[in-house]
Order: structure tokens, then C-alpha cells, then sequence
């Protein structure tokens, strides 16, 4: 009897691999390529953020309110970031590179949203720093923290 080839899976075993969320937000995100290569020079930044704002809307409770505070807190905070989606996420990004994002809990079937800074944000703090937060509420003390973090991340 031979053993399977490596790399394939033994029988009754399910092949590792992406999950079906992580396969969708790909798919989310080759299509906001092509929207984007349709659109070309003549886009129009208002798309984007209306974009945003619809995906924030088909969030459910309590990522949508957490959703469009943020949307609010980063928009006062950092006016030079453009919003956008990406991977299916709302994404805040400068010069066209993509500097913070919201997740919600659905997104991967998470118990919380995140808010995550890209590499491209100004959050260098000596040889190690967060680059997600998890949020299970946007109190007050949230928004500050969030406020700050986005200023330093487009300093």
C-alpha cells in the first residue's frame, strides 16, 4: 500500500488551507481592484467613502455603531486620509497606501472588532508596538485613544 505524496492530505483529513472568510475577503478584494482599474483617473473620492459608509451599514449591531463612530473619529482626526474598502474591510489610506482599517467581529467570525494600523502608519515605538487593537465597545476613552493613535500613525 503506498502513503500519500506530502502535501496532500491523509484520507478523512481536510487539506489546510484558507478559510472560507479569508477565500471571500480575496475575492472582495480583487474586485475592488478591478472597480478601481474601471474607474481609473476619473475617480471620485465621494465613491470611495460612499462605499465605506454602505459596507459600515451592512455591518450588524454593535460593529455598525462602532462602524460609523470610527468612520466620524478618523475623518476629524486625520482629514488626509482617503476613506476606502479593502479586503472588504473600511480602510483609511494616504497617498493611495492603506494606513488603518476597521474589522468587524463577522469579518473572520471573530468575538470582537479591530481596529489595525498598517505598516505604513507613524506607529514606530522602539522594537515592538501594537498594530491591532480589539474593540468591544467605543466609549469615550476609546475614541480618545483611536484619536490619538491615528494622528501619530499620519504624523
Amino acid at each position: 500500500m503506498q502513503k500519500p505524496a506530502k502535501g496532500t492530505p491523509a484520507a478523512g483529513k481536510k487539506a489546510a488551507g484558507f478559510t472560507p472568510e479569508e477565500r471571500a475577503a480575496m475575492k472582495e478584494r480583487v474586485q475592488e481592484l478591478k472597480a478601481a482599474a474601471r474607474r481609473g483617473r476619473r475617480a471620485d473620492p465621494a465613491d470611495d467613502e460612499g462605499a465605506v459608509l454602505a459596507k459600515i451599514a451592512q455591518m450588524p449591531e454593535p460593529d455598525r455603531a462602532m462602524g460609523t463612530r470610527l468612520h466620524a473619529i478618523i475623518k476629524a482626526s486625520a482629514p488626509a486620509l482617503s476613506p476606502r474598502l479593502w479586503y472588504g474591510m473600511p480602510a483609511y489610506a494616504k497617498d493611495g497606501k492603506v494606513v488603518c482599517f476597521f474589522q468587524s467581529a463577522k469579518k473572520f467570525n471573530t468575538r470582537y472588532a479591530t481596529v489595525g494600523f498598517s505598516d505604513k502608519a507613524n506607529l514606530d515605538d522602539g522594537a515592538l508596538w501594537p498594530t491591532a487593537f480589539a474593540l468591544k465597545a467605543l466609549t469615550a476613552a476609546e475614541a480618545a485613544r483611536i484619536d490619538a493613535l491615528v494622528k501619530q500613525a499620519v504624523s
